[in-house]
């Protein structure tokens, strides 16, 4: 009786530890929002509805032409520019100031976070005037570089620099002056000082935000090439802008519109995959 009894007593356990495998086996569904597909997907939503509502109101004559003309005839404008071989010629002028202007701007950006981040004397001396001159709007520096530069590609490099600027700056000089003291405490034990204790210590502690700040300097780099190129330019999509306003070509507007809306989730993309890589390489 005993021993039936405790085989029986048993057969509960077994089972219960059998399902405990299987389910320790059975693999974790992701939420369905965190799906790639999905999320892939998700993004496409937004854009589709917009420009479903874009062809409603422009075939059903709710808003005219002249002030809304229809998907097509932004695709037609397109090629057109395309078949006269300027469209490219815009983008390509576009794309390299800004990625000069954000290459300056974001290594000058990580010289001055390093010194204002990792000094005392640094930040008491330099960080009230980069804070005034954070606050400068972008097109009060325009007059004065045309000044300095004239209209050639330095002044409008120099102003996408501004922009890229300050966003790596603020990001990386406030992560550097927030690093765990314990562990640069714990490096110091170890006898770390000075670049080694940057290298190993406090460098991983901020990367994370070094890639905020390059993705948030890149937003502000095509907002200030707008800027430049609207008052200082003879080419490139801010001009295009410009011109098409001034020959009222609403659709070459709306042309510049969704392409520096495409360059720019482009190339943030692009930095998405850098983020990746970097974060895979530190964390």
């Amino acid at each position: 009786m005993t021993v039936g009894s405790t085989a029986v007593a048993s057969a509960p356990g077994r089972a219960t530890g059998t399902a405990g495998v299987a389910q320790q086996r059975t693999p974790l569904r992701l939420p369905i929002w965190s799906r790639t597909w999905v999320r892939i997907a998700g993004g496409f939503v937004v854009p589709l509805v917009i420009l479903a509502v874009w062809q409603f109101v422009t075939a059903t004559g709710i808003v005219p032409p002249y002030r809304l003309p229809g998907p097509w005839s932004v695709v037609e404008a397109a090629i057109d520019l395309i078949e006269r071989g300027q469209l490219w010629l815009h983008i390509a002028i576009s794309v390299q100031r800004v990625f000069i202007g954000f290459l300056c701007g974001s290594v000058i950006a990580l010289a001055f976070a390093a010194i204002v981040g990792l000094s005392r004397a640094g930040a008491v001396l330099l960080a009230p005037t980069l804070v005034a001159l954070r606050a400068v709007p972008s097109l009060a520096w325009v007059p004065l570089l045309i000044l300095w530069f004239q209209v050639g590609e330095e002044s409008k490099i120099i102003l996408i620099s501004i922009g890229a600027f300050f966003p790596v700056y603020t990001t990386v000089a406030d992560a550097l002056r927030h690093v765990d003291p314990q562990l640069v405490e714990a490096g110091r034990t170890f006898g770390l000082r000075g670049w080694s204790l940057f290298r190993t210590v406090q460098l991983p502690a901020v990367v994370p935000s070094v890639v905020s700040g390059l993705r948030l300097a890149l937003a502000q780099a095509w907002l200030f090439l707008v800027a430049a190129e609207l008052i200082a330019a003879s080419m490139g999509l801010g001009w295009m802008l410009n011109d098409s306003q001034q020959t009222g070509r609403v659709d070459r507007i709306l042309l510049a519109i969704v392409l520096l809306a495409l360059l720019g989730t482009i190339t943030n993309a692009i930095l998405v995959l850098f983020e990746k890589a970097v974060l895979k390489r530190w964390m």
